[in-house]
C-alpha cells in the first residue's frame, strides 16, 4: 500500500513539473517579440578565418573591421575563426568589406557565400521548417497573434 501511495506522489509531482514547464514554454513563445530593425538596409555577412585566433589577433581584426565605414556591429568566435558582422549595404557591400580586410593586413580569410539552396529557403538557413520544434513554435505564435 505504501509503495502505491509513493508512486502516486512521485508521478503527480513529475506530471505537475512537466505541466508547469510546458505552460512556461508556451507563454514564452507567445510573448516573445521579434527583433525589429529600423534600418532596412542593414545586412549580415560572414567571414571565415582559416585558423583559431588568439586575443591579440581578435583585437586587431575587430579594430580593422570597425575602421571600415558602414560596418555597424561585429562578433568574432575565436575558436572557430568565424566573424559575423552587420553592415549598411547602401554604403558598402560584403565583398568590399572582405577586400578591405584582406588589403589591410593580408588576412587569411575566406568570404562566406550562402548556397543557392539555403538562399531560396523561406526561413533561417540554420532552421529546419519540417522539424517539430519549428512547427510547434509557429503554431503557438499563430494561436496568440
Amino acid at each position: 500500500m505504501n509503495l502505491k501511495k509513493t508512486l502516486k506522489i512521485v508521478g503527480g509531482s513529475v506530471g505537475g513539473i512537466i505541466l508547469i514547464l510546458f505552460v512556461i514554454l508556451v507563454v514564452h513563445i507567445a510573448t516573445a517579440k521579434s527583433v525589429e530593425l529600423d534600418n532596412n538596409t542593414l545586412q549580415i555577412s560572414r567571414m571565415d578565418f582559416n585558423k583559431p585566433l588568439d586575443s591579440l589577433e581578435r583585437k586587431q581584426i575587430l579594430s580593422d573591421l570597425k575602421s571600415i565605414p558602414g560596418v555597424k556591429k561585429e562578433h568574432l568566435n575565436m575558436e572557430t575563426g568565424v566573424l559575423v558582422y552587420y553592415h549598411d549595404n547602401t554604403i558598402i557591400s560584403a565583398k568590399e568589406v572582405w577586400e578591405q580586410m584582406v588589403a589591410k593586413r593580408n588576412y587569411s580569410v575566406a568570404q562566406y557565400v550562402v548556397s543557392a539552396e539555403a538562399a531560396s529557403k523561406q526561413v533561417c538557413p540554420v532552421g529546419n521548417s519540417d522539424s517539430f520544434s519549428y512547427k510547434f513554435s509557429r503554431g503557438v505564435q499563430c494561436l496568440f497573434n
